[in-house]
């Protein structure tokens, strides 16, 4: 597995070495030594899928902190934009975002560690994503970003009229109003 660093310290794309033949393929989606290896501590507790159809975009979701998420995610059909943007208040990021097409076909992964928002957009006319998070869902502490932020300017690559969004997702506040203890 090839681990690649990002402009985002702490962000990582994975890519899985990928072994084919006539009959189909394998590959290694997750290693806790290999992890561990490259000073990358994350111990999963819990795994979610979700089945999307094109231009649904969902997020931007992060749990505070002492709940915070670190979240290892893949698309197991279909294609995405996967978006992840630094809430860490001392981060020299603080407020950007890396944006990464996740698909079936390139079998890429994205490690989002804590103190980030984390959101997504289908490409596809339907997407399977799946994602593994080293700390369980805690409602109370659930918070959001408007999908629309200005600040942040986040280009979903889904036309205006084709997105879906969830109306929970609609009322999240904007970035710089939006809770972050991070």
């Amino acid at each position: 597995m090839k681990i690649i660093t990002t402009d985002i310290e702490g962000l990582f794309i994975l890519e899985p070495s990928v072994f084919g033949d006539s009959r189909g393929y394998f590959l290694e989606s997750w290693n806790k030594n290999l992890l561990q290896e490259n000073s990358i501590d994350f111990n999963p507790v819990q795994f979610n899928e979700s089945g999307s159809a094109y231009g649904v975009i969902r997020g931007l979701h992060y749990q505070l902190n002492p709940y915070a998420q670190s979240k290892l995610v893949r698309v197991i059909s279909g294609e995405v934009l996967d978006v992840a943007v630094d809430l860490r208040k001392n981060s020299p990021t603080y407020g950007k975002y890396h944006s990464v097409r996740l698909s079936s076909e390139n079998k890429k992964q994205f490690l989002i560690p804590k103190g980030f928002a984390h959101g997504f957009s289908v490409l596809s006319d339907f997407a399977i994503f799946a994602y593994m998070c080293d700390e369980y869902y805690q409602q109370p502490f659930e918070r959001g970003i408007t999908l629309k932020d200005e600040f942040l300017n986040i280009d979903w690559l889904i036309p205006e009229n084709k997105r879906i969004i969830s109306q929970k997702d609609l009322n999240h506040p904007d970035f710089l109003n939006a809770e972050k203890n991070f």
